[in-house]
């Protein structure tokens, strides 16, 4: 009876997963003639029914967005603005904690280019993007354009030319254009974080006591109200064009582009985390960043000089005499935002100004405002204090991404959180007026603003405390490193009795999800499941697959399923969207799909394809140590009950 019901089990799961090559993406290649030199590449995608594919934008952390390269790009021909996407939709991914921004139906990639050597006709694309439904898949398809004829096409890998590329040459999307269609949710969220930080540049010891002073000198100077709204409306507008020609200036000097393709870059992550280190212990009163006072002198001389010229200057004044408060927040702006590429630095100076402005203008056109204005004095003091402990909290976000780059594991998880409880606990003793800093006015009790603030942050650094002992902290998701980039899967002080962690590890081999021991080198897996007898749980897997996650946060860690795991099957993970490249002794073109294998990620990709004619993920095969299939493969098969006569069927067979 139990075969029979082995036999019925085995034709159910046989219909539901056929290995099977599955392209449930149809592109359909585009080139035309915009000018003489210029032409427009456009790339359609039918994505079939339930499938979709990730946007160009989509978060770290998340699945692997769609990118291109183009090949032999290099005094050939240059991009003329940014690639552009049809209309994409987003949902929030609990899994990765992020944004998904993805495509359904149909998609539509374009890219405006300018010929450079003319006797260049030929121009080759690769596409790599990963499309998911029940299973995700990676592909990576290639594309050759013909300027002179106007015809497009898909070719196989072997077809590109044998050029040298680099990274310098490659157009990749992800890291370069991410400001021409992520639905625009990015430069709004630029902007009204700057926004915001205007607001808090407001309520500086620098700026806050120059909103009276400045209005009653365009009230008091004008000689009607109408002139005297009008002067200030002018200088509303004067300090919004310096602050985005500011803006503007380190766009054009760094490019669009460029300290976006730095957001990863070690170097680039170290030295801001210095510079808002260094901004943060202004803030909190360990010296003065302060401009020289030759330039406000010049400035002020100018401003004296009266008219519209006289009040540009005013207004440039205001930025030079406040930038030991505004410089700090205008820095970690820029940092932020120059991060994003393209107008971001603009966009972002332009919500800063616009609120730093907004208030001279409205209390010029409503003088009677001003009575209801608070009296300078300690609490201005205290926002820019407020101000320093966040900038230092995040600094140590860059320092983290660097580690994360390097993966020094230096910087883990419970060393970021340690930090950061020790830092907004800190801020919590302060604003209570436990602890006072240098240009802190004495007070004898402290208001009841500063203590809901103060009550606020212990509330959030109570909450930090928990993620020391594993907890998934969602409020906080990708400032901190991920849960796997930690000292202990379990947090400080966690155990696991039934994990492999106080077993010596064989060669090859690592604790993987739920420390269940895993090797990701397919031969070295092989070898120990042949020493110790044990039939293999081949595992084709991606960093970037959601349901490849799923699988392993909400049926592995299953006491059945994790029993299995641990002690009656060799795992053996294969990571298709493993992006390091094999030597290149070891790279080839796949017999199978034409595709080049430079990465250890096509590497098992091919594997996949070529021994099992399946290409999606996540996929699971039981063999036997003669690398003989015990039972028919699966996908993604959330049904733990399901799952684990699937898994016991293929032992019981491997025990016969």
């Amino acid at each position: 009876m139990k075969k029979i019901f082995y036999l019925l089990l085995l034709g159910f799961v046989f219909v539901k997963v056929q290995a099977q090559i599955i392209n449930p993406v149809k592109w359909e290649p585009r080139i035309e003639k915009k000018s003489t030199s210029e032409y427009v590449l456009t790339f359609n995608g039918n994505i079939e029914a339930g499938w979709h594919v990730y946007s160009q934008f989509t978060p770290e952390d998340g699945p692997l967005p769609a990118e291109f390269i183009f090949h032999d790009n290099k005094s050939n021909y240059e991009f003329i603005g940014k690639a552009t996407e049809s209309e994409t939709k987003r949902e929030f991914n609990e899994i990765f904690g992020v944004d998904e921004i993805f495509f359904s139906d149909k998609v539509t990639f374009t890219q405006l280019i300018k010929q450079i050597n003319p006797e260049k006709e030929i121009i080759q694309v690769e596409l790599s993007y990963q499309v998911c439904k029940e299973n995700c898949i990676s592909e990576t398809k290639y594309f050759e354009f013909d300027i002179k004829t106007l015809e497009a096409k898909e070719i196989q890998a072997s077809d590109i030319a044998n050029e040298k590329t680099t990274k310098a040459d490659a157009n990749t999307a992800v890291e370069k254009q991410p400001e021409s269609n992520e639905s625009d949710s990015s430069l709004y969220m630029i902007f009204f974080i700057a926004f915001l930080s205007g607001f808090a540049a407001l309520l500086t010891p620098c700026v806050f006591p120059m909103i009276p002073m400045t209005v009653s000198f365009f009230t008091k100077q004008s000689k009607t109200k109408a002139k005297g709204i009008k002067n200030a409306i002018i200088y509303g507008i004067s300090i919004i064009l310096i602050y985005v020609f500011l803006g503007t200036v380190i766009t054009l000097i760094f490019g669009a582009d460029a300290l976006n393709a730095l957001s990863t870059n070690v170097w680039f992550n170290v030295i801001f985390f210095v510079l808002l280190v260094v901004f943060s212990l202004s803030f909190l009163g360990a010296f003065e960043i302060m401009l020289p006072n030759s330039w406000a002198n010049k400035v002020d001389r100018q401003a004296d000089k009266g008219g519209i010229l006289g009040i540009v200057f005013m207004a440039l004044a205001l930025a030079i005499v406040s930038f030991s408060c505004t410089g700090p927040i205008i820095g970690t702006l820029l940092v932020e935002a120059a991060s994003k590429g393209g107008i971001a630095p603009i966009v972002g100076m332009l919500g800063f100004s616009f609120a730093l402005a907004l208030p001279f203008m409205l209390f010029a056109m409503f003088p009677g405002w001003l009575n209801t204005l608070p009296k300078s004095g300690g609490w201005l003091n205290t926002v820019k204090v407020f101000l320093g402990f966040i900038e230092l909290a995040l600094a140590f976000k860059f320092l983290s991404n660097a580690d994360l780059v390097l993966q020094l594991h230096w910087f883990e998880r419970e060393i970021f959180l340690a930090i950061w409880i020790a830092i907004f606990g800190t801020l919590a003793f302060y604003l209570f007026g436990k602890i006072t800093l240098p240009h802190d006015s004495p007070s004898s009790s402290i208001s009841v603003g500063r203590l809901s603030v103060g009550l606020l942050i212990l509330v959030f650094t109570i909450y930090l405390i928990p993620g020391l002992w594993g907890a998934p902290l969602k409020l906080i998701s990708g400032f901190p490193p991920p849960m796997t980039y930690s000292e202990s899967p379990y947090g400080v002080g966690g155990s696991n009795r039934e994990s492999t962690s106080a077993i010596a590890l064989p060669d090859g081999a690592h604790k993987g999800p739920h420390d269940i021991m895993a090797f990701t080198d397919y031969e070295k897996g092989l070898a120990y499941a042949k020493s110790v007898n044990k039939p293999i749980l081949l595992d084709f897997t991606g960093f970037a697959c959601v349901n490849c996650r799923k699988m392993e946060d909400y049926v592995w860690s299953d006491p059945r399923i994790l029993s299995i795991l641990n002690n009656e099957v060799v795992l053996i993970s294969l990571y298709v969207d493993d992006k390091r490249e094999l030597p290149i002794e070891e790279q080839y073109v796949s017999k199978e799909t034409g595709k080049k294998i430079k990465s250890i990620g096509n590497k098992w990709s091919d594997f996949q394809i070529t021994r099992y004619k399946a290409n999606a993920q996540p996929y699971y095969i039981i063999l036997d140590t003669k690398e003989k299939s015990l039972n028919q493969p699966v996908g993604y098969m959330p049904d733990i009950t399901e799952y684990e006569q699937w898994l016991k069927y293929g032992i019981k067979q491997f025990q016969k």
